[in-house]
């Protein structure tokens, strides 16, 4: 007993492992693809539908799309209405993997066919190039995949040699509309504990292949499915911000929802599909057990599309149910590290690089704010406002610590998953860019304290020396301003405008040596402002540090000296 449940066990997590490496080996040949057509998504709801529905048929895991489209939102790269046509077009895509066990799995002999895939796909593994690899690795998965499925067949006992299983599960169908319950139950449950949707559906095809259970139970499974799978998603949302738990809870409304209206009609619809196929000549799903998966996938895409089709025009409203049930509470949600890379559950590397580098912009802006924090304590003469602004520093160059570890901490976890080397090179970049944002950071921290000095020691600025502060100052914020269009323009852009960088660069530094040249000339006058000099050095050599560094930022953005 035990050596067949460990058989099940382990059937089952080569179907998973296979469909992960299948789904790894397919997000590497179409990344880039994949990474434009997300950011192609617009608030057109039917457009939303086609690309969950596309992704999702791609990568073969609803629960993979809807968790990354989690995390796009916690990122702000996507809104709460964008995602939601995007999530019902996962569900949508999630059906295709019925049908290809359907056809393949249990008319075709693929099992049979899996060591000679292995053994085309693994010189590919070892020989080939990026791409080659790439589709190595997808023909690997696929054959691992039916290789599962086949152990999953052949671990199912049989019927006549094992009666009691068989009067156990008819136990459970005697109880009319509360046995669609618990079989409703079951498929959540199973759902929930696989973490894969594709993995229950699997293994509701093979009991329903094999006669365990009839039609009607594996349609109550396959909604108790639809359940199970918003879990995952609701799950990463758990770390995420008051927009990714939104994303994750209206995910489970739409589907609940499905579920609810479709249980009503459920014999209804199920005698309609079993009239429809005896039409064409199949045989019938509630007398014939071979017949039950096909009619399975059927129901599953008939469901979703119907529940899609339904809901599709009531998007605003279901947004307006979400935030009544989830409002926000304001900046207490908005917390200062990166939540949405917490989550366990993002695994897509190839699209996590779109993710990583809309995080990495969103930290060079938190360091250029808190370089924006300068000339107003430079100006300030209020001790009270000029102690908050000092603290307010003090807690960003905290912050921005924490947050370029927790991204260092992601881009290294991303680039474990075996991505492409492209993909692997703007990694790399995106470590060095954030690690020269948090030396911006710190270079201001240590602006702030000279001025808390200055001020402590009642020392001020000549009117000149605060007049070429702010021309130092509006220098260095055109270098952000190039830096920033660098990073949203990418690589290309900023390649072929690196000049313009390395110019401002060079004005910086000019005006550095005309200051410091005009110190040393009023110092020889006798000009009475000695001390201040001293902190105005200060403060000139640092914007010129600050200015190198983003230099260095914008290097890297356009991969050019790249140590």
């Amino acid at each position: 007993m035990i050596g067949d449940l460990l058989y099940l066990i382990g059937a089952l997590c080569l179907f998973l492992f296979g469909m992960k490496t299948m789904s790894e080996g397919i997000q590497k040949l179409a990344g880039e693809k994949m990474r434009s057509i997300l950011s192609a998504m617009t608030s057109n709801r039917f457009l939303g539908v086609l690309t969950g529905f596309f992704i999702t048929t791609l990568v073969q895991s609803s629960s993979a799309s809807t968790v990354m489209l989690v995390s796009f939102v916690n990122a702000g790269l996507l809104t709460l209405v964008e995602s939601i046509g995007v999530i019902m077009g996962a569900n949508i895509g999630t059906t295709t993997t019925a049908w290809i066990i359907s056809f393949l799995g249990f008319k075709l002999n693929i099992a049979a066919l899996s060591i000679p895939i292995i053994g085309l796909a693994f010189p590919m593994l070892l020989l080939g190039k990026d791409k080659m690899k790439s589709f190595g690795e997808t023909l690997l998965g696929f054959a691992l995949l039916f290789m599962g499925l086949q152990f999953l067949k052949d671990s199912v006992p049989d019927l006549h040699s094992n009666p009691e299983i068989f009067a156990f599960l008819e136990g459970l169908t005697g109880y009319g509309f509360y046995s669609i319950l618990l079989f409703l139950g079951l498929g959540t449950i199973l759902t929930i504990i696989l973490q894969s949707s594709s993995a229950t559906m699997a293994l509701t095809l093979v009991m329903c292949n094999y006669g365990w259970i009839g039609f009607e139970q594996g349609a109550a499974i396959v909604l108790g499915e639809n359940i199970g799978t918003t879990v995952t998603a609701n799950l990463a949302a758990l770390m995420g911000n008051i927009h990714a738990k939104r994303t994750a809870f209206a995910h489970t409304l739409f589907n609940i929802f499905g579920v609810i209206w479709m249980l009503f009609i459920l014999r209804f619809v199920l005698r309609s599909i079993d009239d429809s196929m005896v039409s064409f000549g199949v045989d019938s799903p509630f007398t014939t057990a071979e017949s039950v998966p096909f009619g399975l996938a059927i129901f599953h895409t008939a469901f979703n599309i119907t529940n899609t089709f339904l809901l599709i025009w009531f998007v605003k409203y279901l947004v307006k149910v979400v935030e009544f049930i989830m409002p926000s509470k304001g900046k207490v949600e908005e917390r200062a590290h990166l939540e949405y890379f917490q989550s366990g559950f993002l695994n897509m590397a190839e699209v996590s690089a779109l993710q990583a580098r809309k995080e990495t912009k969103k930290f060079c802006e938190l360091s250029h704010r808190m370089f924006n924090f300068v000339p107003g304590l430079v100006a300030e003469k209020k001790k009270k406002e000029i102690q908050q602004i000092v603290e307010r520093i003090k807690k960003y160059e905290e912050i921005t610590d924490r947050v370029e570890e927790e991204i260092t901490t992601f881009l290294a976890n991303v680039m474990r998953n075996h991505v492409s080397p492209q993909v692997s090179e703007q990694l790399r970049r995106m470590r060095i860019i954030c690690g020269e944002a948090e030396r911006i950071a710190d270079i201001c921290h240590k602006m702030a304290m000279v001025i808390e000095k200055k001020k402590i020691e009642k020392v001020s600025f000549s009117q000149k020396q605060t007049k070429d502060l702010n021309i130092m100052f509006d220098l260095v914020n055109q270098a952000f301003n190039v830096m920033f269009t660098f990073l949203e323009k990418g690589e290309h852009y900023a390649n072929m405008n690196i000049e313009h960088a390395i110019a401002i660069e060079k004005q910086i530094n000019e005006f550095r040596d005309k200051a410091f040249t005009g110190v040393i000339k009023e110092l020889e006058e006798g000009n009475p402002y000695v001390k201040s000099n001293f902190y105005f050095n200060k403060l000139i050599m640092s914007c010129e540090k600050i200015g190198d560094t983003i230099l260095n930022i914008d290097e890297a953005q356009a991969g050019v000296n790249i140590e």
